[in-house]
């Protein structure tokens, strides 16, 4: 069985209306809530052993500050195709990844995100900027990978984390 963590990067800047979509980087929510969800990751014990992330800026920080909020151990990868991917292009840059990896981390961007978790559980779900969804997928090998192989374990979003976090002190 392989697990399929799924990040979507955390809210980015509008501020300069000339700068290409590719271009923008977190704004300051963004940056506040990588690390909440890096803190989620870290009390969860999840630890992907690949990080797969689109090289848009505010993908890659996103994938670099919760890389280091949730003291990751893995590199990050990144892989052109995941921005403005289709689910079906994410389903198969997910079938290469390598085999000794039993888990792996996307980070990337909606509405891709979304219908990826569709096709790989059968189930609606939003995700918010800065939300992991963990899918647990029925399958021994990423290549044998295919629609509703998967199970949405959990959903963690920066909103319910901080609510916990500020009930937890």
């Amino acid at each position: 069985m392989k697990t399929l963590f799924v990040l979507r990067h955390a809210k980015s800047s509008w501020d300069n209306p000339d700068a290409a979509d590719f271009d923008r980087q977190l704004n300051e929510q963004g940056l506040k809530t990588v690390p909440v969800m890096g803190e989620t990751m870290y009390r969860n014990q999840f630890q992907p052993a690949a990080i797969i992330s689109s090289p848009a800026k505010r993908a890659k920080q996103t994938a670099v500050l919760i890389r280091e909020m949730a003291q990751l151990t893995s590199g990050i990868d990144y892989d052109e195709r995941i921005y403005e991917a289709s689910p079906h292009r994410l389903l198969n840059v997910i079938s290469e990844i390598a085999e000794k990896n039993e888990s792996a981390m996307l980070v990337g961007h909606n509405p891709g995100l979304e219908g990826l978790i569709k096709i790989l559980t059968g189930e609606v779900q939003s995700l918010p900027t800065a939300a992991l969804a963990v899918v647990d997928l029925n399958a021994e090998n990423w290549k044998e990978i295919t629609a509703e192989s998967g199970k949405l374990r959990a959903v963690y979003t920066p909103k319910d984390d901080l609510k916990s976090l500020s009930n937890a002190t």
